[in-house]
């Protein structure tokens, strides 16, 4: 594995994906933070926005940017990487990690998404998906954090064409996949002790599961049935995904197994599973059971990390060459 520092740039600091980043970062072997862009914050102590960096790191959120850099994440808000890209302009030899939806939708045929900023194109980043493209990938979209969770639950299936029929699905997302801003559904007076389903059948994250399930299975043409649920608890993802399958419970472990055979971060568990296993790491956690002629699949991610700043930071290492685990060693909060 090549080692050199990687002298990196953020621009959102200030919000949950950045604090996310900046925690991973701060403690990567490779990576030198260059500076952390806030136009709210500028000035102010790293640490006295994100509480938990106190004594791990002196930095200060910054109002200008640098062009001293070999990578720049983008933890704005949907929208707002378009604009920032268009406003200021970054040398080619940059890349660039976006975190937003902006650049994640095919402009064309085929895997490479053609990005409107220039002559940057992006390449969709979920390592289960497509490893190679991402090493030699200048531009990165980041992946959606339910998109991640559904997509790592349907692929071994899609590889191997057994999506023959309508898949549905049930997913439950903490409050931070609602970002920063306070809403009335963010406020804890109402999500404590609450659950609620949003955007039944028209999650956004649709568009980008169905375009990797194509990719894996060209002739898919059944409808994915999406409920998204809100939860009362602050980090994670669940998916319960089903499906009709011919095959045994075996060649259903055995699919899965041998599908994230190579892939460091995406485990397949013989016995049920909970978030608790995955919170705070960059994990993903498969389970399958066969029941009468369907299969059920559950996966569990921490939308913060392997469902944003973790995953980011993923293809940040394979895109420079690193060791894909490099920073994010990470021990789930257990209990």
């Amino acid at each position: 594995m090549q080692q050199t520092t990687i002298r990196a740039g953020i621009i959102g600091g200030a919000g949950y994906t950045g604090g996310e980043l900046l925690r991973i970062l701060i403690n990567h072997p490779n990576v030198e933070i260059a500076f952390v862009h806030s136009n709210s914050n500028a000035g102010n102590l790293v640490s006295d926005v994100h509480t938990d960096l106190l004594g791990d790191t002196d930095l200060k959120f910054a109002a200008e940017t640098s062009q001293n850099i070999d990578v720049l994440f983008l933890c704005v808000g949907h929208g707002d990487a378009k604009k920032f890209l268009s406003a200021n302009h970054f040398d080619a030899r940059i890349k660039i990690i976006d975190l937003s939806q902006d650049f994640r939708l095919n402009k064309a045929d085929g895997h490479i998404l053609n990005a409107e900023q220039g002559d940057r194109t992006f390449t969709y980043g979920l390592p289960e998906l497509q490893r190679e493209d991402i090493k030699s990938a200048q531009n990165i979209a980041n992946p959606g954090c339910f998109a991640t969770c559904i997509q790592l639950a349907l692929l071994p299936l899609a590889a191997k064409g057994l999506l023959n029929e309508e898949v549905h699905i049930s997913a439950t997302t903490g409050s931070t996949g609602a970002g920063q801003s306070l809403s009335t559904t963010s406020h804890f007076s109402w999500r404590n002790n609450n659950l609620s389903v949003y955007k039944a059948f028209g999650h956004q994250h649709l568009k980008e599961i169905t375009q990797s399930v194509k990719q894996l299975q060209n002739g898919f043409s059944k409808e994915i049935n999406f409920i998204p649920y809100r939860g009362d608890f602050a980090r994670g993802i669940m998916v319960s995904a089903y499906t009709e399958f011919e095959g045994t419970q075996e060649e259903a472990e055995k699919l899965y197994t041998d599908f994230y055979a190579s892939h460091p971060f995406t485990h397949v568990s013989g016995n049920n599973i909970d978030l608790k296993q995955v919170v705070n790491t960059n994990k993903c956690l498969v389970h399958v059971e066969k029941h009468g002629s369907k299969l059920m699949v559950l996966s569990i991610i921490d939308n913060l990390l392997k469902g944003a700043s973790g995953q980011a930071v993923q293809n940040m290492n394979l895109m420079f060459g690193l060791d894909e685990n490099a920073g994010l060693r990470l021990k789930p909060v257990g209990f």
